[in-house]
């Protein structure tokens, strides 16, 4: 395995340290989004007529940050080869924010499921709803591990030994 840590000299002649991020938050924030995907074609809700709903059938909402979690994964798989450092702290961010929204949205159909006195019935939550919310849980956590990792921009000594210069 390389090391993530090289050394390279900048326009002054000082040695410099790039620093790379460790990719494995991506991979877990990409197995979540990869078992939130998963979920959303489970049973997510069922009525008490044992009438059950899938998470695609039972709200747009459930696919749509399920695909988009698939996009952001994307985006970040594909950081990790082409930025600097490894990642974007931003699309790190983002994905985060992401897999935040998809547990709050499984955790909203474990307590109460939103519309249900539009459906008329009385919803209980079914093993996808459990499944999505382990998804999100992982997503999240996979996006966090992979932000605060160094951005590969500059590290803290950097910003020290070039905030006493002025600009030529």
């Amino acid at each position: 395995m390389a090391n993530s840590n090289t050394a390279t000299h900048t326009h002054d002649g000082e040695l410099r340290h790039d620093r790379r991020a460790n990719p494995m938050g991506a991979y877990v924030a990409t197995a979540g989004v990869v078992v939130f995907l998963i979920a959303t074609f489970l049973d997510w809700v069922s009525t008490d007529q044992d009438v059950t709903g899938s998470g695609y059938e039972t709200d747009t909402s459930i696919p749509l940050v399920a695909f988009l979690g698939l996009g952001l994964a994307a985006a970040v798989l594909y950081a990790l080869n082409r930025a600097r450092g490894r990642q974007h702290r931003g699309l790190s961010l983002t994905t985060m924010a992401a897999g935040i929204a998809a547990t709050l949205l499984a955790l909203s159909y474990l307590l109460d499921a939103p519309g249900a006195l539009e459906r008329g019935g009385d919803l209980s939550a079914e093993v996808g709803t459990w499944i999505g919310l382990l998804g999100g849980l992982v997503w999240t956590a996979g996006a966090y591990l992979l932000a605060k990792e160094p951005e590969g921009d500059h590290d803290r000594a950097d910003e020290h030994v070039t905030a006493g210069r002025t600009a030529h």
